[in-house]
């Protein structure tokens, strides 16, 4: 019942902060550039700044280089994912500007702004370590590979258009940058000065209301009416939180007979990991690929809020795992 209130009362947070940049745009204060602002300002500087000092304050390289084979099965379970709804927008002929969403919402997950403290009032501080394994999957899955469907799936950009070369700045999005970043400034034992470490962390900070109040936004600028349920948004849903955790669970099971058999512990946190909510930023990242950021939003709320639903179902599934 404590994780369930606890899971209730984030999800409002949520709402309530996404509230008011509905109602902050539905009065006047936010010019019509806004919502691109805080785009720019969130993926550009803000991420790359909070997913450093994620690392750095949650990482040791002792804790980095033990994480051992707990860390195969989320990567095969991403993997897999990855495949799965790549073959879901292919058969299914999802459209251009939702494909990358779509496989962004099925993929990766919000780990560090509902998975960590959704962990932490399940498990205690005794689960960060194996949080941490999914963590640097997502965090890799997400900025190495993900980010770049979504900018490849740009419905403006046509076949004739498209230059036969790499892009470097899709390859190595700057949310990329800080990871590589910290993990190098983490295996060489480099110290953080303290007056860096305090800006990173504020400026890092204001990845979550800022990214909800965009939401809030482009919600304000599309329409609540608009807001529905429709079938490329339920088979994002059906895939976060029914596909993602059932591939990650079997694997776990496929190991175990194979004598793979991961701590009770780490196999419930992978699991709990693998069904949050998904990423806060995907409208962002939408309309940075002038992709359709109404789709991008409309799924990233529906499941931060049915996930209130999600977290007693995987309360009981966990008892099996």
């Amino acid at each position: 019942m404590t994780v369930f209130l606890t899971s209730v009362q984030s999800v409002l947070v949520i709402v309530l902060i996404t509230a008011l940049g509905y109602i902050l745009r539905k009065t006047g204060w936010f010019a019509d550039s806004f919502g691109g602002n805080i785009a720019s300002l969130i993926t550009k500087i803000a991420l790359p700044a909070s997913i450093f000092m994620g690392v750095m304050n949650n990482l040791t390289r002792s804790s980095l280089l033990s994480l051992g084979k707990g860390i195969i099965f989320p990567a095969l379970a991403v993997v897999i994912g990855y495949l799965i709804a790549y073959l879901t927008v292919k058969v299914l002929k999802i459209k251009k500007g939702r494909r990358g969403i779509f496989i962004n919402a099925v993929v990766n997950a919000n780990t560090i702004f509902i998975g960590m403290p959704l962990n932490n009032a399940l498990f205690g501080e005794k689960a960060m370590s194996y949080f941490l394994i999914y963590y640097i999957i997502n965090t890799v899955s997400t900025w190495a590979f993900g980010v770049y469907l979504i900018s490849n799936d740009d419905p403006t950009v046509t076949n004739e258009k498209k230059e036969h070369k790499i892009n470097w700045k899709k390859l190595l999005p700057m949310p990329l940058v800080g990871f590589i970043v910290a993990l190098i400034w983490l295996l060489l034992d480099l110290p953080v000065p303290t007056f860096m470490g305090q800006t990173l962390s504020y400026v890092g900070a204001l990845v979550t209301p800022l990214s909800l109040i965009y939401i809030g936004i482009v919600l304000c600028d599309a329409g609540l009416g608009n807001f529905k349920f429709e079938r490329d948004s339920i088979l994002a849903l059906v895939g976060r939180f029914i596909l993602s955790p059932l591939v990650l669970i079997l694997l776990l099971k496929a190991g175990a007979s194979f004598g793979i058999d991961l701590p009770t512990l780490m196999r419930q946190t992978l699991v709990v990991q693998s069904a949050t909510p998904m990423l806060a930023v995907l409208p962002i990242l939408a309309k940075e690929a002038h992709g359709d950021v109404k789709y991008a939003t409309d799924v990233v709320v529906m499941s931060t809020v049915l996930f209130v639903v999600v977290v007693p179902i995987l309360m009981a599934i966990l008892q099996f795992i």
